[in-house]
C-alpha cells in the first residue's frame, strides 16, 4: 500500500488510512500542537502574576484564564464547521495569526478586563483551532488505529502542560508578564506556520474492501440522536469542573501552601506528563473498550484521585497525587471526541466534536473561576476540591445511563 497517492509523504495528496504517510505526519502535528497549547497554559502561570500587579482577588485574577476557555470552546465549534467546508489547514493559518496578534496586544492591557477580553477574542478563539477542529480532521487519517491516533494527537494539550509552565516561570521571573506575551507571540508565527502544513493533506476517501480497508460502521444506542449529543455536552462540562480545580489553582495552591509558585509550576508539569500517558494509553485502549467504556472508568478513576487533594497537604503526598490524578484524568476528553465518531457521520466531525470539546473547554473555564470564588468565600481550597468530585459523580452517572442504553440496544439487536 503506497503511503500517498502522489508516493511523498509532505505532499497534499490524499493519504490513506492507517498509512506510514498519515502518522509521520500525526507526529508533526502533534509538535504543532504543542507549541499552540501555550495559548491554554500561559494564563495558568501568570495567574498569581496578575493578582499582584493588579491589586485584585483570586476570582478576578481567574478570569483570563475562564475567558480563555470560553473562547477557545467557542472558537472549536466555529472552526469545526469551518474547517468542514474550507479545510482545517486555512482554519489554523488564521488561527495562528489570531494567537500572535492577542499576545502582543496582551503585553499593552493596562487593567484585568481588557486583558481577558483579549484573550477570549484572540489568543483562545486563535488557539481553538489548534484542538477540536485538529482532532476532527487527524481522525479521518485513520480507521483501525484511530483511538490510538486521537489519543496522541490529544496529548498534544498535555505535553504543552508539561513543557510551557516550566518554561514560563522562567521567562515571568527574568522579564515580566508583559515582555513574556510579546516573546510568545513572535515565536508562534515563527514556530507553528511551518508545522502547520503537515495538515494539508486529506484522508483518501475509502470504500469496503479497497486495498482491504474497511471504515468504521457508526455505532447505534437506544437513545434519541439529539438527547445523546446534549448528555454528551453536559457530561464533558460536569467533568471538566472537576478537572480544572488542579490544573488551574495548583500554582496557587502551592503557594498558599507556602511551597511557592515554583514548586506549583512543577507539580503542574509532572500532573501534564503524566496526563500525557494517559491519553496515549487510553487512546489505545479504548480501541478495544469503545469510546464511552473508556469514559466511564476515566471519571471514576478521577474522581478517586480528585478526593485524596482532601486528605493531605504535605508535598511529598501531593507529588504522589498529581501523579494519580495526571494518570487517570488524562484520557477522559479524547474519549469524548472518539465517542462522537463512533456513533455520528464522518460529515458531521468538526461541528459535534466541537460542541462537545466547547462543553469541556466551558466546564473548565467554569471549574476555574468557579474555584478561585469558592476560595475567596471559604479562604480555602478544600470546598473547591468537594465541589469538583460532586461534579465527577453527576458525570458519572450520565455516561452509566448512556451505557446502559447502548447495552439494551444490542441486546434488542
Amino acid at each position: 500500500m503506497s503511503d500517498t497517492l502522489g508516493g511523498n509523504i509532505f505532499s497534499t495528496q490524499y493519504i490513506e488510512p492507517d498509512s506510514r504517510s498519515a502518522w509521520i505526519r500525526l507526529f508533526i502535528v502533534l509538535v504543532f500542537c504543542i507549541v499552540a497549547g501555550v495559548g491554554m497554559w500561559s494564563v495558568v502561570v501568570f495567574l498569581p502574576t496578575f493578582q499582584a500587579d493588579f491589586g485584585i482577588s483570586r476570582a478576578d485574577a481567574s478570569l483570563p484564564y475562564t475567558l480563555t476557555m470560553i473562547g477557545y470552546g467557542l472558537g472549536g465549534i466555529l472552526f469545526g464547521a469551518f474547517s468542514d467546508k474550507r479545510g482545517i489547514y486555512k482554519a489554523v493559518i488564521v488561527g495562528i495569526v489570531l494567537v500572535s496578534i492577542g499576545y502582543v496586544l496582551a503585553a499593552l492591557s493596562r487593567n484585568i478586563y481588557v486583558l481577558s477580553l483579549i484573550h477570549a477574542l484572540l489568543i483562545g478563539l486563535g488557539t481553538s483551532t489548534t484542538f477540536a477542529p485538529v482532532i476532527a480532521h487527524v481522525s479521518k487519517w485513520f480507521v483501525v488505529r484511530r483511538g490510538a491516533a486521537v489519543g496522541i494527537i490529544a496529548s498534544g494539550q498535555y505535553l504543552a502542560g508539561a513543557f510551557w509552565p516550566l518554561v514560563l516561570d522562567r521567562l515571568v521571573v527574568d522579564y515580566g508578564w508583559r515582555t513574556s506575551h510579546t516573546i510568545i507571540g513572535v515565536l508562534v508565527v515563527l514556530l507553528m506556520v511551518p508545522l502547520a502544513t503537515a495538515l494539508r493533506a486529506k484522508p483518501k476517501p475509502t470504500e469496503v474492501g479497497t486495498d482491504g480497508v474497511v471504515p468504521m460502521r457508526l455505532k447505534t444506542i437506544d437513545c434519541n440522536r439529539n438527547l445523546f449529543q446534549g448528555l454528551l455536552i453536559f457530561a464533558a462540562f460536569g467533568c471538566c469542573i472537576a478537572m480544572a480545580m488542579p490544573q488551574v489553582h495548583m500554582v496557587a495552591f502551592c503557594s498558599d501552601l507556602g511551597y511557592g509558585p515554583a514548586k506549583g509550576a512543577e507539580l503542574l508539569s509532572i500532573l501534564l506528563a503524566c496526563g500525557v500517558a494517559s491519553r496515549m494509553t487510553f487512546g489505545w485502549l479504548s480501541d478495544r473498550w469503545g469510546g464511552l467504556k473508556t469514559l466511564i472508568i476515566g471519571n471514576v478513576l478521577q474522581a478517586f484521585a480528585l478526593s485524596l487533594f482532601l486528605l493531605s497537604d504535605q508535598i511529598t503526598s501531593l507529588y504522589v497525587i498529581s501523579i494519580l490524578f495526571g494518570l487517570f484524568q488524562g484520557g477522559i476528553v479524547p474519549a469524548y471526541a472518539l465517542v462522537v465518531r463512533e456513533y455520528f457521520p464522518e460529515a458531521q466531525a468538526g461541528l459535534r466534536v466541537g460542541l462537545v470539546m466547547f462543553s469541556s473547554l466551558i466546564g473548565m473555564a467554569m471549574g476555574g473561576w468557579l474555584s478561585g470564588y469558592i476560595f475567596d468565600i471559604t479562604g480555602s481550597y478544600v470546598a473547591a476540591f468537594v465541589n469538583g468530585v460532586s461534579w465527577n459523580l453527576v458525570t458519572i452517572l450520565i455516561i452509566g445511563w448512556l451505557m446502559l442504553r447502548a447495552r439494551s440496544n444490542r441486546l434488542a439487536a
